[in-house]
């Protein structure tokens, strides 16, 4: 069985991948979000009636995830929109949004969604894409994020949430209060503890470029990925 990381086994993982086997942090983003993007494609065909996607940004890696993931998800026929409510001074970042942009996907102004009443405001897309906080997060959650994530709470449009369900403690899972409820996530690397926690309905491994020297050093066990594929399903 595919190993359940903890916190600091994923943050160890992820420093030995720069440092160590020496990827880049925009390259690592790139296989991450690229792999989320394809995940998405198979769970959610594109179909006639609605292809509009909206991806929900942090300011961290797990955002640069989101950013990547709407820019395939934009070659792949969808229509995402981003929601991006604390951008970073930062040039990687500032990179990849401005590849959306010139991508033509809309950069969502922060008050539509923050001055929002319900979560109907939602309804308008055909899945939502939670890439806000990453494995790193320790809660409670705090601003700008409170809004998205009680309007998250509440909606019935699907959710997939890139790693970790945003709100969610990396180990132990969703908070006491009730947290977010997607129905797919996508799990990077190896699974982290909480996604034990997860009873979505998809669940995917992205990540077909962790060296089998560091798979053995952890013990991650990684299941077989097919043919060419960049993701492979862990339930459904």
């Amino acid at each position: 069985m595919v190993k359940y990381l903890n916190q600091s086994e994923a943050i160890n993982i992820d420093k030995d991948l720069f440092e160590k086997y020496k990827f880049s942090v925009d390259q690592l983003m790139e296989l991450a979000g690229q792999s989320c993007a394809i995940a998405i494609a198979k769970s959610y065909p594109l179909s006639e009636n609605s292809n509009k996607v909206l991806v929900c940004c942090g300011p961290g890696n797990n955002g640069g995830d989101g950013l990547v993931c709407a820019r395939h998800l934009k070659h792949f026929g969808y229509s995402p929109e981003i929601y991006y409510p604390k951008r970073p001074s930062n040039t990687l970042y500032e990179r990849l949004l401005h590849q959306c942009i010139e991508n033509d996907i809309p950069i969502l102004e922060n008050q539509c969604i923050e001055k929002a009443i319900d979560s109907t405001i939602l309804h308008e897309y055909a899945i939502v894409i939670d890439a806000l906080l990453g494995f790193s997060f320790k809660p409670p959650v705090r601003e700008p994020f409170v809004c998205i994530i009680n309007i998250l709470k509440d909606t019935t449009v699907p959710i997939c949430s890139i790693d970790i369900p945003s709100g969610w403690d990396v180990e132990n899972g969703p908070p006491e209060d009730d947290g977010i409820k997607p129905q797919m996530l996508i799990s990077l690397t190896a699974p982290k503890m909480c996604a034990s926690k997860f009873e979505g309905r998809f669940h995917y491994l992205g990540g077909r470029f962790v060296p089998k020297k560091l798979e053995s050093q952890y013990n991650l066990n990684l299941p077989k990925y097919v043919g060419t594929d960049l993701v492979i399903k862990l339930q459904e």
